[in-house]
């Protein structure tokens, strides 16, 4: 650790880290606050995610773990150091435990910002989208797919026999060739069709629902949603490496583009949030798409390692 001046910015970087875990508006103001007033406070900010990302977080666990017998007393400077890398681990280590268990499970899985093409033995083709985790069984019986979270897009081989089935979530699909995606967050499914007919079954009311190319549905703990038609371009176009947005708030763009860019995307201005967006953008450049926003709603965009700040 840097003494001095800098053991105690460092110290309020893993702090920030940690609130930002599940902060709300008013706790990003305060911290976009504290990014901005030093240079020195960025730095140590991304020092502390560097250390969030390493695997020394889990060999000290390890340590921790193992380590039974009673510690001599401390400086409390010492003390509240390892007060703060205590704290760390343990929130790290709820967040890992989950996504380790959906990492164990899928056969495939994608970072905040990445897409991967992938080709099942059947001859199906499937793209999954940012921060999605998806596994299979295909056999000479059966060809059982599941999207464990996330979005992907599936350009199912025809076979009368062996029925192409997905599972997210609340809902399970059943199609013989065709083309469609799904998207599951938050509890939910949304099912778009490009191409063909699928049945939908929604497991919280056990009901089916039938689609046909340019229908879409959504299904979650509210259940099953109205169909809709001819809304799949917009919905579809992350397939084609695009974001459309139609006369949408721009706190819903915010909220799409979160997925797509590693870091924190904070907007300080509340009188912002229903400004009206529509655009066609590369979803490959997040950063772009800010700067665009922030030049349609006549803000400032602050950028720093991991975050972005429209005032």
């Amino acid at each position: 650790m840097p003494p001095h001046d800098s053991d105690a910015t460092l110290s309020q970087a893993l702090d920030w880290l940690l609130l930002l875990e599940h902060a709300d508006d008013d706790c990003r103001a305060q911290f976009a606050e504290w990014l901005a007033a030093s240079p020195a406070n960025a730095e140590a900010f991304e020092r502390a995610q560097q250390c969030w990302q390493s695997s020394t977080l889990a060999t000290a666990a390890a340590h921790l773990e193992q380590s039974r017998q009673p510690q001599p007393k401390r400086s409390r400077r010492l003390g509240r150091s390892l007060a703060i890398a205590a704290t760390l681990l343990l929130v790290v280590g709820i967040t890992l435990q989950s996504d380790l268990l959906l990492r164990l499970r899928a056969d495939h899985v994608t970072a905040v910002g990445q897409r991967q093409s992938l080709d099942l033995a059947d001859g199906s083709h499937v793209l999954l989208n940012t921060d999605s985790a998806f596994s299979s069984q295909i056999d000479a019986h059966q060809r059982v797919t599941q999207l464990l979270r996330g979005e992907a897009y599936f350009d199912v081989a025809k076979d009368n026999y062996r029925p192409f089935q997905v599972d997210a979530g609340p809902v399970r699909i059943s199609v013989r060739g065709t083309a469609f995606s799904v998207r599951y967050l938050d509890d939910s499914a949304e099912v778009s069709v490009e191409r063909g007919e699928i049945e939908v079954y929604a497991r919280g009311n056990d009901t089916h629902t039938y689609l046909a190319s340019g229908d879409s549905i959504r299904i979650g703990p509210n259940g099953v949603g109205t169909r809709i038609h001819g809304a799949t371009a917009h919905q579809l176009a992350w397939v084609q490496g695009r974001l459309i947005f139609d006369d949408r708030p721009l706190r819903e763009v915010l909220d799409e583009l979160r997925r797509y860019y590693p870091g924190w995307i904070i907007n300080r201005n509340a009188h912002l949030n229903d400004l009206r967006i529509t655009g066609n953008y590369r979803l490959s450049e997040p950063t772009d798409i800010m700067r665009s926003l922030a030049q349609v709603a006549s803000a400032q965009l602050q950028e720093y390692p991991a975050l972005l700040i429209l005032n």
